[in-house]
């Protein structure tokens, strides 16, 4: 399966880059490419050292898309940081002597295929419905949740990164060879690569900085996180003991930084109480006003959310701050005072504490506003979708050369066939869901999967919130009953579309370089190993229980997990009933559905002016998330685009290295950090 590295000038030169421009080969037909492009069979790309890199990177990027993730709801590409970070660590190999020769253009296509299998897609789930199951398994009995095993997290993982990756493969041919759809995350990492290999000095500054970043970034969990001192309580002087699962006590730690910085607590700046907020909270039995921190009005020290905040943009930043502002000063102070005689007949208020407006209020806002407008901006895709269909089945004659190039159906029988098995099974067995509607689910998959995968190729958005949607709405009519059916399925589709989209991606950078689609397909394939193992083990770590996610009566969650708090809001309203729900989280539902429907429809038939329209999902995310969180995005997209403002040539160099490094080293640390602070201290 492997090939050979090039190890003599003659290989490398006759590897070196096509010189043509990929935006020149993206308007080639198919015959015109295997011409001039095409380099051939024997052409070194699926090497050891190729995958063993891809695979090392995917492995920890795995954990950064997991940190973000579970953080802000979103994925973040990686394929561009692993083709920097590659470049810049095998020219560091190559000086001290570790590698002979460097890595060709090709290799280096195919390991970011390996990294971004296994950093970005294999994982998707576990930022969605995974962490939705766990919050819906807590109960006043067992208040942590209950995870599931661990080898049925990592089977139901791997397969569907493995029916995500074999359902690309009849699409393939006819959206990248014929059809040239854009796939411009494909285009932007093809492009990036030439570049790398044109431009050594502008490569090596980007990689400056993405290393030095990635250090400083490191640095911040050892100081907020890492539970090195005693805990103390301030007002008796005893050391705090905290219980254990099986009734003992422990004793309690608290990071260093934590009892040296007296205007500093848990990892936040409490520097904004000096806003007027309405609400109240109770001390001691009284009923006291509320600060501005208890409704988590402050800024959070970690600078893993401004990183993020800086790749994002500012219209989604400012959209999730009307969203938190709205729920702060407005929403939550009104759901605190609503009082309802609910079907017990016991007295009860929309929110029952400040610090939890956002997942008991501002979850029925934000999560309606997020579903509407998802499905709508599908709808109005029909287009797409009719010729989604149209296409299937679509690749017309087929040469001797093609033949052995392009991937064969057989490869998809093998991937899809067991995949497609293996899903029925664990979510018959684990999850209550007949085998019948397991495997409806798989062909539903597969149907919007297409849909998906050419919503990528013509706008570069993944639409997996709204394919997962539609599964949660179709099997909220087929199995109302059961919460659990109703995650699990969309699940399988949210999963699928997401590695689907990612490996058309990474072809479509393979075709723009003269990449054989075999030996990419395979490097694909290779992370998903990888990425299984790191987002399995990535996920128990960062979230060893459902208190992680949801918080406690004192303390915000660590990971929020937005997109996790919408799927357990639709899931459950289909369980319970609206009947059974407070009425000004029934009257937030009416609002957010009608609020992101409109605001999808300006979007579609205004897209001139869409830019200074708010985003319904940015305005959604604001009410799922700690308002903390939303401050921060906001503050780092601030500063990118002052900088892009300032001078656009530095933005190009170092925003994208410099935030995917804080991200990164911030990510990987924390990991360490959790894992040291669970077993260790």
């Amino acid at each position: 399966m492997f090939q050979k590295a090039p190890s003599t000038p003659e290989e490398l030169a006759a590897a070196k880059p096509v010189d043509i421009a990929p935006d020149k080969v993206a308007e080639m037909d198919e015959a015109t490419w295997y011409a001039q492009v095409y380099r051939g069979e024997d052409s070194p790309q699926l090497t050891i050292r190729a995958v063993s890199m891809g695979a090392i990177l995917g492995f920890f990027l795995a954990f950064t898309n997991l940190y973000i993730g579970l953080k802000t709801g979103w994925h973040l590409g990686v394929a561009i940081t692993a083709c920097i970070l590659s470049f810049t660590l095998w020219n560091v190999f190559q000086k001290v002597g570790l590698a002979r020769t460097p890595m060709t253009i090709l290799e280096n296509n195919c390991m970011q295929s390996t990294a971004s299998s296994a950093g970005y897609s294999t994982g998707s789930t576990m930022v969605s419905a995974i962490p939705a199951l766990l919050m819906l398994s807590v109960t006043e009995a067992n208040p942590k949740g209950t995870h599931l095993p661990i080898w049925v997290l990592a089977l139901w993982t791997f397969f569907l990164a493995l029916l995500g990756v074999s359902l690309a493969i009849p699409m393939k041919r006819n959206m990248i060879n014929q059809e040239r759809l854009k796939f411009p995350s494909g285009l932007a990492s093809a492009a990036t690569l030439q570049s790398l290999y044109a431009e050594g000095k502008k490569a090596a500054e980007q990689g400056k900085y993405l290393m030095l970043s990635a250090i400083v970034g490191g640095i911040f969990p050892a100081l907020l996180d890492l539970k090195l001192k005693p805990a103390f309580d301030p007002e008796t002087g005893l050391r705090i003991m905290e219980p254990l699962a099986d009734g003992s006590m422990k004793a309690g730690r608290q990071p260093l930084l934590d009892s040296l910085v007296s205007w500093f607590e848990g990892g936040y700046l409490h520097i904004f109480n000096w806003l007027p907020v309405g609400g109240f909270k109770t001390v001691k039995d009284k009923v006291v006003a509320a600060t501005a921190a208890d409704w988590n009005v402050m800024w959070e020290v970690n600078p893993v959310m401004m990183a993020a905040g800086a790749l994002t943009g500012v219209r989604a930043t400012v959209s999730m701050m009307i969203g938190a502002v709205t729920l702060v000063w407005i929403v939550g102070p009104y759901a605190m005072d609503a009082e309802w005689v609910n079907l017990t007949g016991k007295t009860v208020t929309a929110i029952t504490t400040p610090g939890r407006a956002w997942k008991e209020t501002g979850l029925w806002l934000g999560a309606p506003m997020m579903v509407s407008s998802g499905l709508v901006a599908f709808l109005f895709q029909w287009r797409t979708i009719v010729r989604a269909f149209q296409s299937l089945g679509g690749g017309g004659e087929t040469s001797a050369l093609e033949a052995k190039t392009e991937v064969p159906m057989s490869w998809f029988l093998a991937g899809a066939g067991p995949a497609s098995i293996g899903i029925v099974l664990l979510s018959w067995y684990f999850f209550h869901v007949p085998p019948y509607f397991g495997a409806l689910a798989v062909v539903m998959t597969f149907a919007l999967c297409l849909v998906a995968a050419r919503a990528t190729g013509e706008t570069d958005v993944t639409p997996t919130g709204a394919m997962g949607k539609v599964m949660q709405l179709t099997y909220g009519v087929l199995i109302p009953q059961s919460s659990t059916a109703n995650l699990m399925t969309a699940g399988i589709t949210a999963g699928a579309a997401a590695t689907t989209a990612d490996l058309l991606n990474d072809l479509k950078s393979g075709y723009l370089l003269g990449a054989n689609p075999r030996r990419q397909f395979l490097a694909q394939a290779a992370g998903i190993l990888s990425g299984t193992i790191a987002t399995v083990i990535g996920f128990h770590l960062l979230v060893p229980d459902a208190t992680t996610l949801l918080g406690t009566d004192t303390l915000p969650p660590a990971f929020p997990a937005p997109a996790a708090q919408a799927w357990k809001a639709v899931a459950e309203l289909f369980q319970h009933g609206v009947g059974n729900m407070h009425p000004v989280n029934r009257m937030a539902i009416g609002i957010g559905l009608s609020m992101g429907t409109v605001l999808a429809v300006l979007e579609q038939l205004l897209p001139k002016y869409k830019k200074y329209l708010p985003s319904p999902t940015g305005i959604g995310l604001g009410f799922i998330l700690p308002f903390f969180n939303p401050f921060s995005l906001f503050v780092g997209s601030v500063i990118a685009e002052v900088v892009r403002k300032s001078d656009e040539s530095l933005a190009e160099r170092t925003i994208v290295p410099i935030s995917s490094g804080l991200i990164a080293g911030i990510s990987i640390i924390g990991v360490i950090v959790t894992a040291l602070n669970n077993f260790v201290l």
